[in-house]
């Protein structure tokens, strides 16, 4: 793939075959084939320009493999492969965290998650009893208040059954008193009957 030099006809690009020197008759007299061969050395030089500006022109495989050469260049030669370094370091280091980290770090969560389940669930037992403490508190309570309210019921009951025998026994006495009254009027009345009949 040089730049100078003219396409040949089975590349792809469909370049057009350049045309060859005619291959000079046998036959001819002797002046006439010194100007059929002097026509052809003239003709070689022409052909061979005409070749090159078609390469220069037409024939862009040699820029697009420059530019490939530059890129492989670029990406290979002066970065020196850092991109495959970058990579292996990743490698080892994820290699590294699967076979020493990883382990460590599930076994240390294993002991600190049992540790944490065990203090939860000592901590949820002491709640449990709390509330069950709570619970009978509250209900020795709501008896207390219970029997406090049923004592005082049974309590303002006899208080009234104790008032209206009271009542009863003052409503008696009351009465009692007016018939004496009644009786000691009356006398009275009788007496004083006595003495207006002067």
């Amino acid at each position: 793939m040089s730049r100078a030099g003219p396409a040949s006809p089975g590349r792809s690009g469909a370049a057009l075959p350049l045309p060859l020197p005619l291959p000079l008759p046998l036959s001819l007299p002797g002046d006439r084939k010194r100007e059929a061969l002097s026509a052809g050395a003239l003709l070689q030089p022409i052909i061979k320009d005409v070749g090159e500006i078609y390469s220069r022109l037409l024939d862009h495989r040699p820029v697009i493999q420059g530019e490939i050469r530059y890129f492989v260049k670029e990406f290979e030669e002066k970065r020196g492969l850092r991109e495959l370094r970058v990579l292996e370091n990743l490698k080892s280091t994820i290699f590294e965290a699967n076979e020493n980290i990883l382990p460590k770090c599930e076994q240390s969560m294993h002991d600190n998650l049992n540790e944490v389940l065990k203090r939860l669930q000592a901590s949820n037992n002491m709640i449990h009893r709390l509330q069950e403490r709570e619970h009978e508190e509250r209900k020795l309570q709501a008896d207390k208040v219970m029997a406090d309210e049923e004592n005082r019921i049974a309590h303002w009951e006899s208080f009234m059954k104790e008032q209206q025998n009271k009542q009863a026994e003052v409503d008696e006495e009351h009465r009692k008193a007016m018939e004496r009254l009644k009786e000691q009027y009356s006398e009275m009345e009788k007496e004083l009957a006595k003495y207006v009949s002067f």
